[in-house]
């Protein structure tokens, strides 16, 4: 008897049926926190401002028609009614709330162009705000429903392997971790391999030419192809066999070591180019408004920071013999090199036997004054002068001395990829703690995603998360 793998059309019905109940609870939830908002503004005395209606109740409540299209338009075009089993929380939740900004944005905007002097704003700042609040809680509501809904066996996608690689142990990771996913991986196929081989509980089954008995006799929901590195060959000849079975077929690439996560893909005249390393600040306009930011961002610090500047500047030059400001080289973009200014936190000493030492606990090097300093990062104030100079970036990877990234690159893989951006007074890495004396591989890992993923809401949080981690370290001295 062939067993049945699983019920695709029941699965993708439950997607649509899924998609449809969070667009009706989205309209519902829109409505209820408009009249909500409407009410608290003007029925009650919570809200600041003048509560007497300029604009009729009618007209208030004639503009749901147009509001509630337009977030359902912007929820779709940020992909909250696709079905990923996979998104993440943080994901869902910086989608609703971007929707809801630029939806505020652009009825403000309306009422400018149509010269709605009388509409309220308040009104409508607390309606978006209700409905940024009460829509996140009724997605996360929903989110753990489904989730255990599949833990516990329901709406199962099941999914077939064809290749033994390390992608495909990778993958069998990743679902073994999340169950709430709702995926059960049946086996592999592999030639390779001998079957009844196991890794974590899932067998190889067979040789991969298995496909053509399978394919038509099993009901399959999904097929991975996880073929290692030597057997991309036979690449073309799978694909089109699992196509032709109708079911939805997946790659994992074996060389997630080499390309990112997020490759950036160009067409040339139909010709797809995957690109090793994608790097958004290599396009003119984001580095432009990086670089308008940094200008104007140090200086308002340069001027916000001065008067703790200067009384530092003093304590430095009283309490330790030798020059206020310490200079030391520094690699940056491009791999040019600068002059990094700091306050001096040590004792003075000979250059030569300062550029190759690195700073330890307790290093005897360092002044008392140097030492508060450092681990409260004052004495990296003066780098907003190079902020300013245009050699740093107030975010982005922390720059290394000559002599360790000349050691750094032949020990640590893909290390040289930070200087295609400017080196930070902060950076990703420094407010997830690898600062100091941490992991260097780690922190290469951090800075690697910071370069591919950076936005500019990316560089406002590390701002904003330096003033809570990054500021003071336990890593720092």
């Amino acid at each position: 008897m062939v067993q049945k793998y699983g019920d695709t059309d029941l699965i993708e019905d439950n997607q649509k049926y899924f998609s449809r109940l969070l667009a009706v609870c989205d309209i519902l939830i829109a409505a209820i926190s408009y009249v909500l908002a409407w009410y608290l503004k003007f029925r009650t005395r919570v809200l600041p401002g003048n509560s007497v209606e300029s604009v009729p109740f009618t007209s208030y409540m004639t503009a749901l028609f147009f509001i509630v299209p337009g977030i359902l338009i912007l929820y779709s075009g940020f992909g909250l009614y696709r079905a990923n089993r996979m998104k993440g929380r943080r994901s869902e939740i910086g989608n609703v709330a971007l929707s809801n900004i630029i939806g505020f944005m652009i009825f403000i905007l309306i009422l400018y162009l149509i010269h709605q002097v009388n509409w309220s704003r308040v009104m409508i700042a607390v309606f978006f705000t209700l409905n940024t609040t009460l829509d996140l809680i009724m997605r996360m509501i929903i989110r753990q429903i489904m989730m255990n809904m599949r833990r516990r066996g329901r709406f199962v996608r099941n999914v077939l392997l064809v290749g033994y690689s390390r992608a495909a142990e990778e993958y069998i990771d990743r679902v073994a971790m999340n169950p709430q996913w709702g995926l059960n991986i049946r086996g592999i196929l592999d030639d390779r391999i001998e079957a009844g081989t196991e890794y974590k509980g899932i067998k190889v089954l067979g040789r991969v030419d298995n496909l053509m008995i399978i394919l038509p006799e099993n009901h399959l929901d999904e097929i991975a192809i996880t073929l290692g590195l030597s057997e991309y060959y036979r690449l073309e000849s799978i694909v089109s066999l699992c196509e032709k079975s109708g079911v939805h077929t997946k790659f994992i690439p074996d060389y997630n070591n080499i390309i990112p996560t997020k490759p950036y893909t160009e067409d040339i005249l139909g010709l797809p180019v995957i690109n090793i390393r994608y790097v958004p600040l290599s396009n003119a306009f984001p580095a432009m408004v990086k670089r308008v930011i940094d200008i104007v961002g140090s200086i308002v610090l340069i001027v916000l920071f001065s008067p703790v500047m200067l009384i530092f500047a003093l304590a430095v030059k009283a309490t330790s013999p030798g020059p206020l400001i310490y200079s030391q080289e520094r690699v940056g973009l491009r791999n040019r090199r600068f002059m990094m200014y700091k306050f001096r936190s040590m004792i003075v000493q000979d250059d030569s036997a300062e550029r190759k030492k690195w700073t330890t606990r307790d290093d005897p090097r360092v002044t008392p004054v140097g030492r508060f300093m450092r681990k409260t990062s004052i004495d990296e104030l003066p780098q907003l002068f190079n902020v300013l100079k245009g050699d740093m970036s107030l975010v982005g990877p922390r720059p290394e001395r000559p002599y360790f990234v000349e050691k750094f690159q032949e020990e640590i893989p893909r290390y040289m990829v930070k200087h295609q951006v400017r080196p930070g007074m902060t950076g990703w890495a420094q407010v997830n703690g690898y600062r100091g004396d941490t992991s260097i591989r780690k922190r290469i890992d951090y800075d690697l995603y910071y370069i591919e993923n950076w936005t500019l809401g990316l560089d406002l949080k590390i701002l904003f998360l330096t003033v809570f981690r990054g500021f003071v370290n336990k890593n720092a001295y």
